[in-house]
């Protein structure tokens, strides 16, 4: 074997660091490593850097870039932006949320954003009276405190547990999102059901749980979706979330650090002391490539599988099915008092009532898909128009990503395409229920005459972006905290067994989202920060 790439060498006979896959994280860490003077070299499997971060035209003859796997971006620090100089913006939705409704046989729906007057409004036509959004203010503002004093120390040598605690300084507030199970507080907080599924919602994206689960991964998920940027905002990538990652691997060539794609990295060899020994396959054969550190831009069981271990836990199971659409107009609501431009601009959610979650999360997890499918739309084109050709933006076209929630991958191993279409079927019907035109009148077609809409399930994911399970953050997400031995790398969350291994994927400590902070962490623990 060589450490031969295509028709030449690589650079260095020995890099400092190499780093396994070219998604954000591994070009987070790249950039920062080789701006710090080191010899960097990224290998990535796939024919391009980004991994799951990536814009595409899926739909052939069609000139829109969909961000087609992760699509909104709220945990990327501004500081991370800063200290690799990316040209990269984000635009702030107008609208946060519509929430559509059936009572009475009257449509109707909760509106968050455009205002606070436009807010606490909607709230008194669904509630009738102002308690609801009191309370909607009260609780918000709470998560607010916390997330101006947790955000900060995502990119700070990794708190204990106990330091933590003493930051956050709120003890009602540490109790109701660390101690207590999501759904107390929500049913302590709020009285309307779906108010209190739309709380809700923000602790089950990529997370297969119930409100009450004793193991509180709802409520790691919940912490980290409400604390992103200290204000808990989610905001659109301008040109999609490719322009992200292609801004990354920007900086990170610019700063000196080598990036081999269609390299498949097959074993690491170390003792964790010596120089790790890195085998790579091409399209040309096997090489091998030497590293005094490595970090691995993986979830933790390809980790393993790499340094020919066993894995430490059981096997992560994604539950999302991921739905990407390019229509010819927006449909009608039922609810005419709201613009479908207003409803779609923010997170529209689709049969997402306390009490409907909680019905998919029995049936999913009695081996059945969701009766009721819970989903949640939001349109990037009205945020960010550039991401439609021409052509599509002259004739009004407009496109929808769709994330349904408890569809776990253990639903679809028996036949994976059967169950897709099924889901997407009913899930389809649930949002039709509060249109005034069916939403398949609406969508476009590509240049051989089919649909603009494709769904990806879990085991889709696994099969095309190897995230174990489909998990899309390669694991249950971990408290932002550490034990009380946090010293070398482990200061930073991003340890192995491996002295010179380090993990800086979306499975390391305060991992998960499109954020960069495991990448950004991984290079602190290497630069001895």
């Amino acid at each position: 074997m060589t450490a031969m790439r295509g028709s030449g060498s690589f650079g260095h006979e020995v890099y400092d660091d190499v780093i396994v896959g070219g998604g954000h994280n591994g070009l987070v860490a790249a950039a920062y490593l080789a701006r710090a003077g080191r010899a960097v070299l990224v290998l990535e499997r796939l024919g391009h850097t980004g991994g799951a971060a990536v814009s595409t035209r899926p739909f052939a003859g069609v000139d829109a870039r969909l961000s087609r796997y992760s699509y909104l971006v709220s945990l990327l620090p501004a500081k991370i932006v800063r200290d690799l100089g990316l040209r990269f913006a984000v635009r702030r939705r107008t609208v946060s949320s519509y929430t559509p409704t059936l009572r009475g046989g009257r449509p109707g729906g909760l509106l968050v954003g455009g205002g606070q007057t436009r807010t606490r409004e909607s709230f008194a036509r669904l509630t009738g009276s102002d308690r609801e959004y009191e309370s909607w203010r009260a609780f918000y503002g709470t998560t607010g405190r916390i997330a101006r004093k947790v955000f900060p120390t995502l990119t700070e040598p990794l708190p204990t547990r106990g330091a933590l605690r003493a930051r956050v300084d709120d003890d009602a507030a540490w109790r109701m999102l660390f101690e207590e199970p999501l759904g107390q507080a929500v049913e302590r907080h709020f009285a309307d059901d779906l108010v209190r599924g739309v709380v809700l919602t923000d602790g089950l994206i990529g997370t297969f749980a119930d409100a009450h689960d004793p193991s509180l991964a709802q409520n790691r998920c919940f912490l980290y979706h409400v604390i992103g940027g200290g204000t808990g905002d989610w905001d659109v990538p301008v040109g999609g979330m490719g322009a992200l990652t292609d801004a990354l691997a920007g900086a990170a060539r610019a700063a000196g650090a080598e990036i081999a794609t269609g390299h498949e990295v097959l074993r690491i060899d170390t003792d964790g002391t010596a120089p790790a020994e890195v085998v790579f396959r091409t399209a040309l054969g096997e090489g091998r490539v030497v590293g005094r550190s490595v970090l691995v831009n993986a979830s933790p069981r390809a980790l393993a599988e790499l340094l020919g271990e066993a894995p430490g836990e059981p096997a992560p199971e994604g539950a999302q099915l991921k739905v990407n659409m390019l229509l010819r107009r927006l449909p009608r609501l039922k609810d005419s008092a709201v613009d479908p431009r207003e409803a779609f601009g923010g997170t529209f959610h689709i049969a997402e009532g306390y009490a409907e979650l909680a019905r998919a999360y029995a049936e999913a997890a009695a081996g059945e898909l969701p009766s009721v499918p819970p989903s949640e739309i939001y349109c990037h084109s009205l945020s960010d128009p550039t991401i439609l050709g021409p052509e599509p933006a002259e004739q009004g076209y407009q496109t929808l990503t769709l994330f349904g929630l408890h569809a776990p991958a253990r639903l679809f191993g028996h036949d994976n395409r059967q169950a897709r279409e099924v889901l997407l079927t009913a899930t389809l019907a649930q949002l039709d229920q509060h249109l005034a035109e069916p939403l398949t009148d609406c969508l476009a077609f590509d240049a051989d005459g089919r649909p603009c809409i494709e769904a990806k399930t879990p085991l889709d994911l696994e099969r095309e972006l190897r995230l174990p399970g489909g998990h899309i953050f390669h694991g249950d997400l971990s408290w932002p905290y550490g034990p009380e031995d946090t010293e070398g790398a482990g200061r930073w969350g991003v340890r192995t067994a491996r002295r010179n291994v380090l993990l800086c994927g979306a499975g390391a400590v305060r991992g998960g989202g499109v954020s960069g902070i495991p990448g950004h962490n991984a290079a602190m623990a290497v630069l001895g920060h």
